[in-house]
């Protein structure tokens, strides 16, 4: 499983990278801030929700810790989608939310 650290993602994130980020925390989890752009796709979800993702675009995964999106990196990379689990998750998020 590949992995980016949230440092990683902020530093891309102020370049004007167009990333492409899925957080797998509960609503309520989410609702207290989240990465900005980020679509919220809880993990339980994922099962039902992966049709409206696109094999071909990378996908950088998130929860609170790195547990839950590193699920849902090993689920979605068995479905053949390219996704990356942000390590430390929001614990260790020290950019902007909304």
């Amino acid at each position: 499983m590949r992995e980016i650290s949230p440092k990683e993602v902020e530093t891309l994130l102020k370049n004007g990278e167009k990333l492409n980020i899925i957080d797998v925390r509960e609503v309520d989890e989410v609702e207290a801030g989240k990465i900005p752009g980020a679509v919220n796709i809880p993990l339980g979800l994922v099962e039902f929700r992966k049709q409206d993702l696109d094999k071909s675009v990378e996908y950088v995964v998130v929860c609170r810790s790195g547990g839950r999106s590193g699920r849902a990196c090993q689920f979605l990379e068995n479905q053949g989608f390219n996704v990356i689990n942000m390590t430390g998750g929001m614990l260790a998020w020290e950019g902007e939310v909304e």
